[in-house]
């Protein structure tokens, strides 16, 4: 791979305390592998880092704070930038309104990467913000008003309209590349780091109280696009003593898994958060990975991450035909439709029916991994947009 000359990069993560930390981890170290030195810094929102980052990245955090203290943290966040090249995840005030103020500064190229569609979950391009003058000055002046928030959608709208004005652009997905432009630069795994030859499966049944169960993987947040009810209505179906549903990690920005969990209970177990490095150990203990997205347009634009964890341990994925995932797969897992759960039951009969079978799809879900979606093949486009920004003269050789 032919690598550009050693510099520094400022990653602007949105919120260290969420919102896309496990993208910022993976955008650094694969421009870490090119040799070129890398930094992290963001406004936390909480209190603490989650996930943590990996060992050996450099994360500086400045307090996150409303509106009108959130200018403090922009002066904060502007002195600690200092990077060559200023690479912003995700269209928000947080990353990309502060990634182009440094550059006003500096005159340093910005880049940005978009993950997700942020304005899709309060209705895309639909939504409008026509307050009376009651409300605009409710939504300033008042402690809890709304647009002391950074993070609401009347900035986020205004961020994405900002979108050109990045030097160049890389997307998650091809819905997000269709809508917003810049390089293709999917979602990735360290499949060293995520290797299943490092681990026994039983072991880690018993290390995380899962012996004894069939365990059908879900790492991440539990939101309703993403189709868990499915999933628990094709257990409930299934209707086998030993299966579980078993949810690791994520955030809990709602009462929604609690709902999951008051209806289906019998049929999950929750795991609590855990660190990017044992992360691998716990999805170890999985029998099977699934993802049972909703084709609803939130889900179209993300490539979801459980996708990528499964494929590097070699699990077998039972996953709907929405967004990017029918490519991202291939031929290597149990495709079903959405909001289909008894597609799901019968995709999980013939993966608990025949585990040989299944296994070798999972070993070919991890080939496939390892040649698009590693953080090598992450490295490898990174390079040709960095060298793209050289050529341009943006960017010292």
């Amino acid at each position: 791979m032919s690598q550009p000359s050693r510099l520094k990069v400022s990653v602007l993560a949105p919120d260290l305390g969420g919102g896309g930390m496990t993208r910022v981890y993976l955008v650094a170290q694969a421009l870490r592998k090119i040799d070129l030195e890398v930094e992290v810094v963001g406004c936390l929102y909480g209190e603490k880092i989650y996930p943590l980052p990996p060992e050996n990245l450099a994360v500086t955090s400045v307090p996150g704070r409303k509106i009108p203290g959130f200018f403090k943290s922009i002066g904060q966040m502007l002195r600690h930038i200092d990077g060559d090249l200023i690479y912003a995840i995700k269209p928000r005030t947080t990353s990309l309104g502060i990634a182009l103020l440094k550059r006003l500064q500096v005159k340093h190229p910005v880049m940005l990467d978009i993950d997700d569609w942020e304005m899709s979950w309060f209705g895309g391009d639909r939504w409008h913000y026509r307050p009376s003058f009651k409300q605009l000055a409710r939504d300033c002046l008042k402690e809890n008003g709304a647009l002391r928030d950074p993070s609401n959608p009347f900035y986020l709208k205004q961020m994405e309209s900002l979108i050109p004005w990045a030097d160049a652009v890389t997307s998650n997905t091809r819905f997000l590349q269709n809508r917003f432009g810049g390089s293709y630069l999917p979602n990735a795994k360290d499949t060293d780091l995520f290797n299943p030859l490092h681990f026994d499966p039983e072991v880690s049944r018993a290390k995380y109280g899962l012996a004894g169960y069939q365990c059908i993987m879900f790492p991440g947040t539990a939101r309703p696009h993403k189709g868990l009810e499915d999933a628990l209505l094709a257990i409930e179906q299934l209707n086998r003593s030993d299966i579980r549903l078993v949810i690791v990690g994520g955030r809990k920005p709602d009462d929604y898994e609690d709902r999951l969990i008051q209806r289906w209970g019998r049929w999950i177990i929750k795991l609590p958060r855990f660190s990017i490095e044992q992360m691998p150990e716990v999805v170890a203990a999985a029998h099977a990975v699934i993802v049972p997205q909703r084709n609803e347009i939130t889900a179209q634009a993300q490539f979801p991450l459980k996708l990528a964890d499964g494929m590097a341990m070699g699990k077998p994925i039972i996953a709907t035909r929405v967004g990017d995932i029918p490519e991202i797969l291939g031929d290597t897992g149990f495709l079903v439709e959405a909001k289909k759960p008894e597609q799901i039951q019968a995709a999980l009969a013939q993966i608990l029916d025949d585990p040989v079978a299944a296994q070798l799809r999972g070993t070919r879900a991890r080939e496939r991994c390892v040649k698009h979606y590693s953080l090598d093949a992450l490295a490898a486009t990174l390079t040709q947009s960095i060298q793209s920004l050289q050529r341009q003269g943006k960017l010292k050789a």
